[in-house]
């Protein structure tokens, strides 16, 4: 299943995603259809149980896939996984069975896409400190505040927000509810124009005295702290999945050129520099996919990966950024220009280290995790 799952995603990025990158880069937009071709494919609920209407799939399956789609058309891919990592796994991990009922048969066919809301304008990687507040009114929650980079805002039919419950307590009285668009007060902000990922949809959505029913509560009342962080391992390892997809594209474009490109009368492949940058970026993205593999592995045997999500993230990320600048230097001035691929690859490359959590972020959970378990007794 695994193999298949990564051809039929590699199929679609060849075939659909990767001639239309560019103008979807240029437009700033992807046209619904290609959402509703992803659906007809299983990509919308590749982890879903087959009983909601999902592929059942494990995650090393799905990393593979979001590898090629990313490969692909990173802003495309984007989408599908915070569809799929995000607001699927939680309600997988932490929703009850009316709203798995409820919400993942639409979710997995297409029917409804979903958006995940966590980061504010005055908070992002400070999670704790968010604004957006639910008071109890009845059988409801009211909701007032604003959340900021949303991924798939502009069409998301059910959006996954994180509130603040009890703000006194800080993250432990952060709540997590699941908010679907019909609710009245929900507002949808202009979409973002961003250094890369342009063609992904990304807004800011203000919520103004919405009122939630309190069955939308995902888990436990000031317990969604624990559902944003439980996700976010999985959303590491697949923004690391896309990372070592930037990174193939990149390198493929390179090692393509470099075969092509003639200068004093012979390929530049032929030029030891040239060697150096292929053979630095060769290993690093085999290093990368390794770490990518090990922690997608240990999600879908249901173990712990905190510190092997953030490794593979870290390292993922960095690893796209240098591939992708090398590229450009392999291209020289014809990297710089929006003719060659490169270019963009270069520009989608840079949120990887940014976002579900920056590199500096990532080096600190890795160090905790370290630090953390180096004080516990061996069990040799």
């Amino acid at each position: 299943m695994r193999e298949m799952a990564r051809k039929t995603a590699r199929d679609f990025a060849e075939k659909r995603l990767k001639p239309n990158a560019a103008a979807w880069d240029e437009a700033e937009e992807i046209p619904g259809e290609f959402y509703r071709e992803a659906a007809e494919l299983g990509f919308l609920g590749m982890m879903v149980p087959d009983e909601f209407g999902g592929l059942g799939l494990d995650y090393a399956s799905y990393a593979g896939a979001m590898e090629e789609l990313a490969r692909g058309a990173a802003a495309f891919q984007v989408g599908l996984t915070v569809h799929n990592s995000l607001v699927c796994g939680a309600i997988l991990a932490a929703g009850n069975g009316d709203q798995k009922k409820r919400c993942l048969p639409k979710l997995a066919s297409g029917e409804w896409i979903g958006a995940y809301c966590l980061s504010e304008p005055g908070a992002g990687t400070d999670a704790g400190s968010l604004k957006t507040a639910a008071v109890p009114a009845g059988d409801s929650y009211v909701l007032n505040g604003t959340k900021a980079w949303v991924t798939n805002g502009g069409f998301a039919s059910l959006f996954l927000v994180f509130v603040s419950t009890d703000p006194a307590r800080g993250n432990k009285g952060i709540s997590c509810l699941l908010v679907e668009r019909s609710i009245p007060g929900i507002h949808i902000g202009k979409k973002e124009k961003k250094l890369g990922i342009r063609a992904s949809d990304t807004r800011e959505v203000r919520f103004e005295n919405c009122r939630v029913p309190k069955s939308a509560l995902v888990g436990e009342e000031n317990h969604g702290f624990k559902v944003a962080m439980q996700v976010l391992d999985r959303g590491r390892v697949a923004i690391a999945a896309q990372s070592v997809g930037i990174a193939r594209a990149a390198f493929d474009e390179a090692v393509a050129y470099a075969q092509g490109r003639e200068q004093f009368g012979r390929p530049i492949a032929q030029f030891q520099m040239i060697q150096m940058k292929i053979a630095r970026m060769a290993m690093e993205i085999d290093a990368a996919k390794l770490l990518v593999d090990r922690a997608a592995g240990l999600l879908s045997a249901g173990l712990p990966c905190t510190k092997e999500a953030s490794m593979a993230k870290l390292f993922a990320s960095q690893t796209a950024n240098r591939a992708a600048f090398d590229a450009i230097q392999i291209h020289g001035g014809n990297g710089y220009t929006r003719e060659f691929p490169v270019e963009r690859l270069y520009r989608d490359a840079r949120i990887t280290e940014i976002y579900e959590g920056t590199s500096e972020i990532q080096h600190l959970i890795i160090a905790r995790e370290v630090l953390g378990s180096s004080k516990k007794p061996s069990s040799a």
